[in-house]
C-alpha cells in the first residue's frame, strides 16, 4: 500500500503582536508574561535599549517592540492599544488566546 501525499495550501501567519494607531511610539519596549499567584499569567512591560538574543522583535510603522521568548505563543495574535482617560493611561491587550480571566482582573489563563 503506497502512501498518498496530500497537498495543502499554507496560510500566512499573523503577527505576534500588533499595535493600534493610539499605541505610543516607545522604542525599546519589551513585552512578556509572568506567573501570578492568584490565577495564571499577567503581562509585564519594561523599557530596554537592547533586544535579547532569544527575544522576538515586532516592527510596525517604525516602532520596535521586543517579545520575551517565553511569552511568544501566549501573545500570538494579540492587539495592543494605549488608552488614556481622566484618571489613568495604560496599555490594553486584546488577546484572542485567553480562556479565562481571574476574578481580580489582574491575571488570565490561556
Amino acid at each position: 500500500m503506497s502512501a498518498s501525499l496530500v497537498q495543502r495550501k499554507l496560510q500566512p501567519t499573523s503577527a505576534t503582536l500588533t499595535l493600534t494607531p493610539s499605541a505610543p511610539d516607545h522604542t525599546g519596549l519589551k513585552v512578556g508574561v509572568q506567573t501570578r499567584v492568584c490565577n495564571g499569567l499577567s503581562y509585564i512591560l519594561e523599557y530596554t535599549k537592547t533586544k535579547g538574543d532569544s527575544d522576538e522583535e515586532v516592527v510596525q510603522d517604525d516602532i520596535r517592540v521586543s517579545i520575551k521568548k517565553k511569552a511568544y505563543l501566549t501573545l500570538l495574535g494579540t492587539e495592543t492599544d494605549y488608552v488614556e482617560d481622566k484618571l489613568s493611561s495604560e496599555f490594553v491587550f486584546h488577546n484572542p488566546n485567553i480562556k479565562r480571566n481571574s476574578g481580580c482582573g489582574e491575571s488570565f489563563n490561556v
